[in-house]
């Protein structure tokens, strides 16, 4: 358990020099953002306070203003540093879009990941302020998806006039509901339904398209 003076006083100190003093002012930095995410997940965004964080991560108030000028940047900062969704490229998009799902929902078991977006998701609502600095976070993090979906569309496998956007929507939709109303850990057997039925719906567009071409030639 670290102690406010023992990690304030590191984050001070610089008597050996500035090559010395680097390590403790990580050390402060990562103390401060692991006990951000951990209150995040304990108490929600409107009950965390700077002071809170500063307790748990042994530091002093003015260590954290030093390095974010409010709880809103620290916030952003922390919740970027949960893993999100990686990039697949198999040549396949129903195996990219099952592959990423399902390390997806193991992030989601086994990290803040759960418990912390669903807080920052609903505060962000009411928030403007949040919203500025995270939406940008989010548009960022789904943007592995948005690819798969850019090569599928190169590939022949979606229509060309495809809301990319609403597509990802479509894919991520069932996660989110599950997340925010069910409660609970989510299973990767929810991976293969979703991406069928998403795809049926987004494949069945082109299909339409194509049928329409036929009847016309």
């Amino acid at each position: 358990m670290r102690t406010n003076r023992g990690l304030e006083a590191s984050d001070s100190q610089t008597g050996n020099g500035a090559s010395a003093g680097r390590p403790r002012s990580d050390e402060a930095h990562k103390a401060i953002l692991d006990a951000t995410l951990e209150l995040l997940a304990d108490v929600g965004f409107s009950a965390l306070t700077v002071e809170g964080v500063a307790s748990r991560a042994g530091v002093g108030k003015a260590t954290i203003y030093r390095r974010w000028r409010s709880k809103l940047p620290l916030v952003v900062e922390a919740f970027s540093l949960l893993p999100a969704l990686e990039e697949v490229d198999t040549g396949d998009l129903v195996s990219d879009l099952k592959q990423m799902l399902r390390h997806y929902l193991e992030l989601f078991n086994s990290t803040p990941l759960g418990t912390v977006l669903p807080s920052l998701a609903g505060e962000r609502r009411h928030n403007q302020a949040l919203s500025k600095l995270l939406d940008p976070v989010l548009r960022e993090r789904r943007r592995p998806l948005v690819r798969a979906l850019e090569r599928a569309v190169e590939r022949g496998e979606l229509p060309r006039d495809l809301d990319l956007e609403l597509a990802v929507d479509l894919i991520v939709g069932p996660i989110a509901v599950r997340l925010f109303f069910s409660g609970g850990k989510l299973s990767s057997r929810l991976v293969d339904p979703i991406v069928d039925l998403a795809l049926s719906g987004l494949r069945g567009k082109r299909s339409a398209q194509r049928a329409e071409g036929e009847r016309s030639s």
